[in-house]
């Protein structure tokens, strides 16, 4: 029996060398790299298995080493698709441009711990359904940090797939406004993200500026977004914090939808269409010190056409939330709520020069004040008489005169006619008929917050 093991073992081996040999003649050659490269001591991150083989590796680039951990990118016009699959700090010098020649995604980060600084990318691919963007973000390539770089082109800007702890700080991403907005592709897109930091970024002619599905666990502070689709949009991201960013002229600033435990703050929204910030099934979350100014109808003027009015703030279907310490100023509606939106807290908001300051569609009667504390509305013709800042009387801003200006809304033009006044003070003497609504009970005669200055006005 030891003599037929030791021959098996023998044959074992030679079919094992030769298999080999025969494996190794059909590896192709290396191509050359620069001498520099050749002494990063470092390994290629393995590819998934669904991952694009075909990349080139930034390695094969002229990289230049300024120090330990710094490499750089001389200048230069750099065609093609590439990947950065070692973990390197890569800084590009002015006049470096990556050019993916209209096809594909122009950067694929594929190893963990990369810096990507400075650079220009244009011209990748447009098929959104392929997922082309200018820096794709691969699942293996945590802690990458993607910083003040310059990207223009019609997919997505960039693209963060299913990994964590990424950093994207002070990039711009313009789109291109000659496409439609729907076959424009999203400036920043978050999918299955955990712990990133989205911070000071300019975005600008995209479809929505930045996008966050099934991400929990990230921070959106600081960004500028104009002209596009949604500003920040959430679908079925939880925990997160939404914090001093400026959306203008988008369809809506703030689409939060299906989401859990947000904590939105210091958001500004100047002259966006028909939303500010929209909540649709959004719980437990905390929407704190927004100022939306000017919010436009989405179509006709804002008065003939129901359901068009530019909306401060829209709340659908979400409960149990914290609105407190905003400010809704100059638009059609203040605010709108309905389907279900029931046990908020809405209180030390402010409610300024809206046509109309609340629209509430439901059966049950809501409190909008918390511990004794209201909201300021500009229109409330109540009286303080102890001088304690707290009005006297309650505001309901849906009474019956308020439902028959929605039912007849030409009747808008006498909204602050003695005959209009009269009808509010008949309807308080003699409460015949009241529907359920909403009522704040103790109404503040100022403002609880100061407004922001002209300066920080509209960004061009």
């Amino acid at each position: 029996m030891g003599v037929k093991r030791f021959i098996h073992t023998v044959i074992c081996f030679v079919a094992f060398f030769a298999t080999s040999m025969a494996i190794a003649a059909q590896v192709p050659d290396v191509p050359d790299v620069p001498e520099a490269a050749n002494h990063l001591q470092l390994h290629a991150i393995q590819a998934a298995p669904e991952a694009d083989t075909s990349l080139i590796s930034i390695t094969t680039l002229p990289i230049e080493q300024i120090n330990e951990h710094v490499w750089r990118l001389p200048a230069g016009v750099y065609h093609g698709n590439f990947v950065i699959d070692v973990p390197i700090q890569l800084e590009c010098a002015a006049g470096a441009i990556f050019n993916a020649n209209g096809h594909k995604n122009a950067i694929n980060i594929r190893a963990h711990d990369v810096t990507l600084k400075k650079c220009q990318i244009e011209n990748w691919g447009s098929n959104l359904t392929n997922m082309e963007a200018g820096v794709f973000v691969e699942r293996t390539a945590r802690n990458a940090n993607i910083v003040e770089n310059s990207l223009k082109g019609q997919g997505f800007g960039l693209w963060v797939d299913a990994t964590r702890d990424v950093s994207i700080i002070r990039n711009q991403v313009q789109g291109d406004d000659n496409l439609r907005t729907q076959d424009r592709g999203n400036g920043i897109h978050l999918f299955a993200v955990r712990d990133a930091t989205i911070q000071g970024n300019e975005i600008w002619h995209v479809r929505d500026g930045i996008y966050i599905e099934a991400s929990n666990d990230n921070i959106i502070d600081g960004n500028n977004l104009r002209d596009m689709r949604y500003g920040i949009h959430y679908m079925f991201s939880n925990r997160n914090h939404v914090t001093n960013n400026s959306t203008t002229r988008t369809r809506t600033g703030y689409a939060l939808m299906q989401s859990r435990q947000l904590t939105v703050l210091n958001n500004r929204s100047d002259h966006d269409q028909n939303y500010g910030v929209l909540l649709n099934y959004i719980i437990n979350s905390t929407i704190q010190n927004n100022y939306a100014t000017d919010v436009q109808p989405g179509s006709g003027d804002g008065v003939h056409i129901s359901g068009a009015e530019g909306k401060g703030l829209f709340i659908y279907n979400s409960l149990f939330n914290t609105v407190s310490g905003n400010s809704f100023v100059n638009s059609a509606l203040g605010v709108h709520l309905t389907a279900g939106s029931e046990d908020n807290k809405i209180y030390d908001n402010a409610f300024i020069n809206n046509q109309q300051q609340v629209k509430y569609v439901a059966i049950r009667y809501q409190e909008w004040s918390h511990e004794g504390r209201g909201n300021y509305w500009s229109d409330y013709l109540g009286w303080d008489r102890n001088d304690d800042g707290i009005g006297d009387v309650p505001y309901e801003p849906n009474d019956n005169v308020d439902r028959l200006l929605w039912t007849y809304p030409q009747v808008r033009l006498l909204m602050h006619s003695p005959s209009i006044e009269l009808l509010r003070w008949v309807q308080r003497a003699f409460p015949v008929v009241k529907y359920p609504g909403v009522q704040d009970s103790y109404p503040l005669m100022r403002p609880p917050q100061r407004l922001p200055t002209a300066s920080q006005g509209t960004q061009q």
